[in-house]
Parts: C-alpha cells; sequence; structure tokens
C-alpha cells in the first residue's frame, strides 16, 4: 500500500515592516525629561540662582546633549514657573517676586490645609509610624546642620500628608504647584531662625494628626505654609530695598 507524502510549505519569513511595531520598539527615556530633571534640581536648590541666564550653548555642553531636547526641557521647566523664555535671547531662571510667592504659599496652604483635615481622618497607624520616622530623621538632620538632607525629608512629610488625605484631585493639584513652592521652601530654610522654627511647626504638626483632630491639624499646616512665604515674601523685599538704597544712605 502506497502512502502519498505531505509536503510541508517552509513558513513565509514576515517582514521586518508587518511585525507588530510595539514588540519593536525600544523603550526610551527622553533626554529632555532627564535635562529638566537635573535643571529642576539645580534651580530648586539654588545653584541656578533667580534672573542667571541660561545659555543653551553652555547648558547643551554641561548636559552632553544636543540644543533640541535642551530646549524642549527648558519649555517644560517654563510651564513649571522655573524659567522665563524670551525672545530672541537666552531664557532666564525665573525671579522670585514677593507678590507672587504670597499668592502661591496661599494657594499651597489651602491645599495643604485640606489635605491635613482629611488625612487626620483617613490616616492609618501605619501611616503615622512613617510619618513618626520621617520627623525623626529630620530633627537628627537639623541637629547635625544637614540642610539639604533636611529639606529632602521634609517635602517627603510634606507629599505624604497630602498622599495620605486619599483625594486625587488634591494631590494632582499639589504636585502642579510643588516646583515652584520647593524653590522657595529651600531657600526659606536659610533665612535666620527659619529652620529652628520648621522643625518645632512639624512636630505640633504630627501630634494633631496622631490625636486625629483634623482642625488642628489643618490649621497647624496651614499656618506653616503661610509663614513660609511670608518668611520668603519679607526676605526678598528686604534684599530689594537695600540695593536700592545707595551705600552710607539709610533707607526711610
Amino acid at each position: 500500500m502506497s502512502r502519498t507524502k505531505t509536503r510541508t510549505e517552509p513558513q513565509r519569513r514576515r517582514s521586518v515592516a508587518a511585525l507588530p511595531r510595539q514588540r519593536l520598539r525600544v523603550p526610551r527615556i527622553g533626554l529632555h525629561d532627564q535635562a529638566a530633571a537635573r535643571l529642576r534640581l539645580l534651580i530648586v536648590r539654588g545653584d541656578l540662582s533667580p534672573e542667571q541666564q541660561l545659555p543653551e550653548a553652555d547648558l547643551s555642553d554641561a548636559l552632553g546633549i544636543s540644543r533640541t531636547p535642551l530646549r524642549e526641557a527648558l519649555k517644560q521647566l517654563a510651564s513649571e514657573g522655573l524659567v522665563e523664555l524670551r525672545l530672541n535671547r537666552s531664557a532666564i531662571v525665573a525671579p522670585l517676586r514677593p507678590a507672587e510667592l504670597i499668592e502661591l504659599f496661599e494657594a499651597v496652604g489651602a491645599i495643604e490645609r485640606s489635605a491635613a483635615e482629611l488625612a487626620a481622618i483617613r490616616m492609618s497607624e501605619r501611616d503615622i509610624e512613617r510619618l513618626e520616622a520621617l520627623q525623626q530623621r529630620i530633627e537628627a538632620h537639623h541637629d547635625r546642620g544637614e540642610l539639604r538632607d533636611y529639606f529632602e525629608v521634609n517635602q517627603q512629610i510634606h507629599g505624604a500628608i497630602v498622599g495620605c488625605a486619599g483625594n486625587s484631585v488634591l494631590k494632582a493639584t499639589h504636585d502642579m504647584l510643588m516646583p515652584r513652592a520647593e524653590r522657595a521652601r529651600f531657600l526659606a530654610l536659610s533665612v535666620r531662625g527659619r529652620w529652628d522654627e520648621s522643625v518645632h511647626e512639624h512636630r505640633e504638626i504630627l501630634t494633631a494628626l496622631k490625636a486625629r483632630d483634623a482642625t488642628r491639624s489643618g490649621a497647624l499646616l496651614g499656618q506653616h505654609v503661610g509663614r513660609t512665604g511670608l518668611v520668603m515674601a519679607e526676605t526678598l523685599q528686604a534684599e530689594a530695598e537695600e540695593v536700592a538704597t545707595p551705600k552710607g544712605k539709610a533707607a526711610p
């Protein structure tokens, strides 16, 4: 009995163009995002001063990127209020204006006040333990005079309280304002006496949160944020008056 052999057709190769693009696409981390992150840090920490020019050639060389992603990074920072773009001139680090700072911290204070009121009711015991650990860290950094380390943990505390509110709209609005607020917060800690005040205020806020006292938690955090804005506005105003007053002549 004869058997008929079945011929197997060789599988045709698919062209590259026919392959699913999702499989071919190589994940990329945007250069402009990386550049924006590095510049943002330099601005927030005061390494790049208010109104300092940002020449594209110098920045491209320093960051090791071309001008195209750099320009995208500068546009992103401009949307965050950290950079001001100027027609046919170099961008500059956005100046700190007293009136704008007051308005900014009024907004941030209102958001964080509401967040603290909600957090006092909604946070878990584990959340409280986390805040206690963060408080211990900022006090240790304060005692050792470690300003930058203190500031990093300080930001974590504010972010944690907003997160514990469990309100995504509050958090999104807070995140949008943070780049501008962080810069002023960092500089405010350098003002004589403000750092000591800040540690004490954080201790009181934690005590109120642990007691589940929503009204007091919100009031204390709102006052804490407002005080930071006021300190920076007063400091900037005093500096402006000092510059405007000729040497040897007292201000009226």
